[in-house]
């Protein structure tokens, strides 16, 4: 009887942890500059762009880098620029090609934290460049001629938040989106406030800082909204 028995409550033991293990707690980091800091939360569904990051937020890496393109109506873009990537020269080590993990229910709204690329068929994103989402306002009109333009498909929610919110709905299913500012949105608006030329290149340099926040500093920042 006992032997029939362990297979069932292995069974049972297995179908009570797989729910604890799909709700894998999302990891959030901090990102500072001269101008403010923003708290971003980490989708569990891109996981290899989250561990990515996360791998090279820990070892320091985007604290010797800059926000060099600032777009206001579009995006903030950091890290390595486009030109670091140029195959004719000796990467870094960390410098490499990821593919897409591209989510329909994750979506370019305002405040999105994404990786940039170039224009590889793959869409694969550079490893060490990320870009905040700021972006505008659309309308319902607008929304349909993208649609029909990129062949996407908006949700209705995803609808209302571009039209209240806004962001850059073309972007979608194009570029790897991997997390989301939850607190401090309006960092996007005082890093777009910097004086640039006109490529967006600002002319007094933005820095940044972003640390991995333990789950306690991340209860205690965002016991604070």
């Amino acid at each position: 009887m006992i032997k029939f028995l362990k297979p069932l409550i292995a069974g049972l033991l297995c179908c009570l942890l797989l729910p604890a293990i799909a709700q894998q707690k999302n990891q959030y980091v901090k990102i500072v500059t001269a101008q403010g800091y923003c708290i971003v939360k980490l989708y569990n569904e891109t996981p290899v762009h989250r561990d990515n990051f996360i791998k090279l937020v820990k070892a320091h890496y985007f604290d010797a880098t800059t926000f060099n393109r600032i777009l206001k109506g579009f995006v903030i873009q950091g890290g390595d620029p486009d030109s670091l990537y140029d195959k004719s020269k000796t990467l870094k080590p960390e410098q490499k090609w990821i593919q897409p993990e591209f989510n329909p229910a994750l979506f370019h709204k305002r405040g999105a934290l994404a990786m940039g690329r170039d224009d590889n068929k793959d869409k694969a994103s550079f490893t060490t460049q990320i870009y905040l989402v700021d972006g505008q306002t659309y309308t319902n009109e607008q929304l349909d001629a993208i649609e029909k333009k990129f062949n996407l498909h908006f949700t209705e929610a995803q609808r209302k938040t571009y039209r209240t919110i806004g962001g850059t709905p073309f972007l979608d299913q194009n570029y790897t989106v991997f997390g989301e500012i939850v607190k401090g949105m309006d960092f996007i608006d005082k890093v777009c406030a910097v004086k640039v030329n006109k490529d967006g290149n600002p002319d007094k340099e933005v820095w940044m800082k972003i640390t991995v926040l333990s789950d306690r500093e991340a209860a205690k920042e965002l016991k604070t909204m």
